[in-house]
């Protein structure tokens, strides 16, 4: 039996390898090309290195008055609510007057019953049918049945609140059908007048801060547009709120208008003597706390980012003060740090800082 052998050159098997290998080449899909992310960033420039100590605060009256009746009984009606600007001696609110129409007629019987017997015994007086202490005993029930007569016409009249000043009506605290006390609040009134800022002082702050420093303030509700007003630290609360730890703060405002509506909330600066904690005031969204300390990320050369480590000696409102780490001119990302990685290409858009 003959045993046929093929045999197959060396040259021709590469060359249908070599064919093998570019078939599947082209086959293959091309790697993804790297997602460029965009970012919001923004420069730090010379006038974030300011020793500014920013606040957010609210509107309020220096002086508010919380009204209630000085009779008790059920309310039949109110007859405001917040925010209600009033005159004064406009009605806010009645209680149901029927047990006490009822006490000034009782009283007012009393009354005219005394006057007569007090007649009668001047006449008897007169005549000499009766003798002096029993005409003075009897001219004493007269005087205190009238005055027992004009304290129940008081009360009847006490049912109606009434405004004491004018004023915008802050919060209501009772309603109809409720039975109250005499003197329990129903509303609080603001009166017209000055105006201030209530802010709340961290304990790392109360040391810089002295009654009498100047402040700046703005109104959010006037837009950034609004020129600042002029205000001065009023008072820092002797002792620290139990639940929050800071400190209770007014700032005045002598040139604001005396109707500027309470409730508005504001934004109050205060540039401070020391420069121990001079730095760069950034947005708290900026700062990206990794496992050993905060950092904030860097755009670069080519719109690629990287991780910068930064000292922050504290925090002031949407803001963190930034001591250490940046320099002006750097531009950093001021939003979504914790999407990026390190030598990532970004599309930055610079906001306004």
């Amino acid at each position: 039996m003959k045993t046929f052998t093929f045999s197959v050159g060396v040259a021709p098997l590469a060359a249908m390898m070599a064919a093998m290998l570019a078939l599947s080449a082209c086959t293959q899909e091309a790697p993804p090309a790297p997602t460029i992310k965009a970012v919001r960033t923004i420069t730090i420039g010379a006038r974030d290195t300011a020793n500014i100590r920013t606040y957010s605060g609210e509107v309020q009256a220096r002086f508010e008055t919380q009204l209630g009746f000085r009779v008790p009984g059920k309310i039949v009606s109110r007859l405001v609510d917040a925010g209600a600007v009033v005159k004064r001696g406009q009605p806010l609110a009645h209680l149901d007057a029927a047990d006490f129409t009822l006490q000034v007629i009782q009283a007012s019987a009393q009354a005219q019953l005394a006057d007569a017997e007090l007649k009668r015994y001047q006449d008897l007086r007169a005549r000499n049918f009766v003798s002096q202490a029993a005409l003075d005993a009897r001219t004493a029930t007269a005087t205190s049945t009238q005055a027992q007569a004009r304290l129940s016409r008081n009360q009847v009249a006490y049912t109606t609140l009434t405004a004491d000043r004018d004023g915008v009506i802050t919060s209501v605290s009772s309603e109809a059908g409720q039975v109250v006390a005499a003197g329990q609040p129903v509303v609080r009134l603001a009166p017209d007048g000055e105006r201030e800022i209530a802010i709340s002082l961290p304990e790392g702050d109360i040391g810089h801060l002295k009654v009498g420093d100047a402040a700046t303030v703005t109104l959010w509700a006037q837009g950034d547009e609004a020129p600042a007003v002029t205000g001065k630290l009023r008072e820092i609360s002797a002792a620290a709120d139990p639940m929050t730890r800071t400190y209770a703060a007014r700032v005045a405002l002598p040139d604001a208008p005396s109707r500027l509506p309470v409730g508005l909330s504001a934004t109050v600066r205060f540039a401070t003597a020391s420069s121990a904690e001079a730095g760069f005031a950034i947005p708290l969204g900026a700062v990206f706390q990794n496992e050993k300390q905060m950092a904030v990320w860097k755009v670069g050369a080519g719109d690629t980012v990287t991780l910068v480590p930064v000292r922050v000696s504290r925090f002031a409102g949407e803001q963190a003060i930034v001591t250490q780490g940046l320099a002006t001119g750097d531009r950093i990302v001021s939003a979504g740090v914790t999407l990026l990685a390190a030598g990532q290409k970004v599309r930055a858009t610079d906001a306004q800082h």
